[in-house]
């Protein structure tokens, strides 16, 4: 994590630096004595690590910016090329090409120096500084050619192998899973790194191997230090003298609503229809921070996860188990500490009162997502026989879910509602089916009382002036919108240039082409045109949810950032700020970010894997889909199921040339004139799969439905002759392996 300590002297040097300057000009401009300058002499130097400013030759210092250089992290991608995404989130992202990687690898903050500015705003660079290496370990599998091993990297993004002496290899046998440190990373005279096995972890195809290569992929940590461990067992169920001075809420028919598999539970619910058209709703979160103290053992490992990891059939806790599934974990029918929001909610679904207390609680049933709707839907007679005195309160929670999802519908709130694709495993661990993961009435319930919460906290933080970590989702940049605004012009929805992008305009936008053709185009390319949400201590709302005020407190045993909400509720009630943890916020809010996305990442990876897996067993096979991507190398189909994508790759079209039209998301044959867009419903046959690759290839196999057609993609004059013509083309024959683009 980056210290943010030299902040205040950076600002000085901002200012300062008109050119670049020597460590003693800087000193006498600065005004610094004789006495203090070894200290900014040090201050200096750090500052040049971290890339904010620049050390040039004849040992001078500038400002990045104004030497045409930009500091950022490498993204790689497998052919050779990346980009540098900047440390400035202002600006754009640099190219490099694969011969002006330098040194670099992914991940690696680096200098790069800026050598193309095109029209379009679009950068070309050069790498010719590595500030910080991401990787120390590489992940991957085991070769050897002669007396020479060497590691491939199972992340497709690390380009370079790594050279293992024999004396180094610890036996490792070519094919096995192994991963190795880098103890010399690229250099001008070695553009391969040199390293050594630490750990076998064996058969990639084993299921449970799988994980382990995944989590050492994505330097995820899974196993608990012994310190951790011996301190998260120390820990007791809740006593009388840890229950003293709270407020007891064991006696209240609170419940949790969770998954089926879910095992670690956060949260728990109580809803009461009070006289006057009003509601009190109660949300009860697990008192991890009663726990986890600032600074131990635990809270040190907490902060470096950031957040638990989720793979399909486990998890990679942020807590050991003795917390996270017992101790913290909202079990019912046993006494249990919690952090109690009490709200009572108008007609309206304004919160027009609010409590928050340290409680007690003692939850009367683990109820699940399917359980719960299964009841309201009135198709459970065994449940609303064993749930009888419950059942009450679970209409009033669909209810009351209900005013709330209207109130935040009429302040303009964005709904994509795209299922996710659910692994379905055998016992095996082998993937069995992959589903779309359908959101029931529950699910929707626990929702709205989430969001809420998580609201009503940041609201209530901020009416008291006590700093936090809050969630950002900014609005997206003009030029995203101005694309998103000719392309739905394209479809026959004009918005007038002047018109700004609310929330609210986009959910129209949405509601306009529910249930058309266009619905899942229209979705698609809106959530690409979007920023990402990311934590932060300027609490500037959340642009999708409509809230002008937002943050995360309702999973602190899986969130790093719910936890220091927890930390910051409590010392305000205690009118106690704890100020080296509020120096810490802008720190940790960076780092949670970060832990997050790589997570995202590690569980896409999984995701894939399975599908990769499941579809290499279904070669030849012809499926049903949609367009989900195009590209100037092809396009993307997301099959209506199993819930997979795969990619129709260009130089599988052999019928005719085919040109990419990007502001239309669509490829046109020069010949034919045939077309593929974003939306259009396909037929394909999968040709090829590669699990290690994670990639799937699938061939044209027809047009799915007529393009053309009344409420679906605009058809040119004359498509429907060239489609005919188009359908009397001998069938593409199947792919064999070529060269990706």
């Amino acid at each position: 994590m980056n210290s943010n300590k030299n902040g205040d002297l950076l600002e000085r040097l901002r200012t300062l630096l008109t050119k670049p300057l020597s460590i003693k000009e800087i000193m006498l401009r600065l005004g610094v004595e004789r006495s203090g300058r070894t200290v900014i002499k040090s201050k200096i130097r750090a500052l040049a690590e971290t890339g904010a400013i620049i050390r040039i030759r004849g040992a001078r210092y500038g400002l990045p910016e104004k030497m045409n250089l930009v500091t950022g992290t490498v993204l790689g991608k497998q052919d050779g090329y990346g980009f540098i995404l900047s440390d400035d989130p202002d600006q754009a992202d640099v190219f490099i090409g694969a011969r002006n990687f330098g040194e670099a690898m992914h991940g690696d903050r680096v200098v790069c120096r800026v050598e193309i500015t095109r029209s379009d705003g679009k950068r070309e660079g050069r790498i010719i500084r590595v500030l910080e290496r991401a990787h120390t370990t590489v992940a991957g599998t085991f070769a050897k050619e002669g007396a020479l091993g060497c590691v491939i990297p199972f992340d497709t993004r690390l380009t370079r192998i790594v050279n293992i002496p024999s004396a180094a290899s610890m036996g490792a046998r070519p094919g096995q899973a192994v991963v190795a440190s880098i103890v010399d990373y690229p250099s001008k005279t070695n553009n391969q790194p040199q390293g050594k096995i630490l750990e076998i972890l064996g058969d990639p195809d084993d299921p449970q191997v799988e994980i382990k290569i995944v989590t050492e992929k994505f330097h995820i940590r899974s196993v608990f230090p012994p310190n951790v461990v011996s301190e998260a067992g120390s820990f007791d169920p809740p006593g009388d003298p840890d229950c003293a001075g709270r407020l007891d809420l064991r006696h209240r028919p609170i419940v949790t609503i969770d998954g089926e598999t879910a095992k670690d539970f956060d949260d728990a619910v109580e809803v009461e229809k009070l006289p006057g058209d009003k509601w009190k709703l109660s949300v009860s979160i697990a008192d991890v921070s009663h726990y986890v103290k600032e600074g131990s053992a635990l809270d040190v490992e907490a902060l470096e996860r950031g957040n638990s990891v989720y793979f399909p059939g486990s998890v990679v806790p942020m807590l050991p188990f003795k917390l996270s599934n017992e101790i913290c974990s909202l079990n019912p029918k046993v006494d249990r500490l919690a952090l109690s929001l009490i709200m009572t909610i108008d007609k309206k679904g304004a919160v027009i009162e609010r409590e928050i207390r340290e409680s007690v609680i003692r939850t009367v049933e683990r109820m699940t997502y399917t359980g719960v709707a299964a009841i309201l839907e009135g198709g459970a007679n065994g449940g609303l026989s064993r749930y009888g005195g419950l059942v009450e309160s679970f209409r009033n929670m669909e209810r009351l879910a209900s005013i709330l999802r209207a109130a935040r519908a009429k302040k303009g709130a964005i709904d994509f509602g795209l299922p996710e694709p659910e692994v379905v495993l055998d016992m095996t661990g082998r993937p069995d089916n992959i589903i779309r993961a359908q959101r029931n009435v529950a699910h929707r319930i626990i929702e709205e009382f989430m969001l809420l919460a998580n609201k009503t906290v940041a609201e209530h933080l901020i009416a008291h002036g006590h700093p936090a970590i809050f969630r950002a989702h900014e609005k997206p940049e003009p030029l995203q919108m101005d694309a998103f605004r000719e392309f739905i012009a394209a479809l026959g929805f004009r918005i007038g240039k002047k018109e700004d992008f609310t929330s609210a305009t986009l959910q129209k936008i949405l509601d306009r082409f529910a249930k058309s053709p266009e619905e899942k185009l229209v979705t698609h390319v809106l959530l690409r045109s979007m920023k990402q949400a990311r934590y932060t201590t300027a609490h500037t709302g959340h642009f999708a949810l409509a809230f002008k005020r937002y943050t995360h407190f309702t999973s602190p045993i899986r969130r790093y950032a719910d936890l220091v909400t927890h930390r910051a509720l409590k010392s305000l009630a205690r009118k106690k700020k704890h100020r080296g943890l509020v120096e810490r916020f802008g720190e940790i809010a960076e780092h949670c970010s970060k832990t997050e996305r790589n997570a995202e990442e590690a569980e896409r990876d999984i995701i894939k894997l399975k599908q990769t897996q499941y579809m290499a067993g279904h070669v030849g096979t012809k499926f049903h889909g949609v367009i989900s991507g195009v590209t100037s190398f092809g396009f993307f189909v997301e099959l209506e199921e199993p819930a997979v994508e795969g990619l129709v790759r260009l130089t599988s079209l052999h019928d005719d040339y085919y040109k990419y039209k990007e502001a239309e998301h669509a490829l046109y044959g020069e010949r034919t004139g045939k077309r593929f867009r974003l939306g259009d419903k396909v037929a394909i046959r999968v040709a090829n799969v590669s699990p290690q690759r994670r990639q799937i290839d699938f061939e044209w196999a027809g047009l799915r439905s007529p393009q053309g057609k009344k409420g679906g993609p605009a058809a040119k004059k004359g498509d429907k002759r060239r489609d005919r013509k188009a359908r009397q083309t001998p069938k593409p024959r199947r792919a064999g392996r070529r060269r990706k683009k």
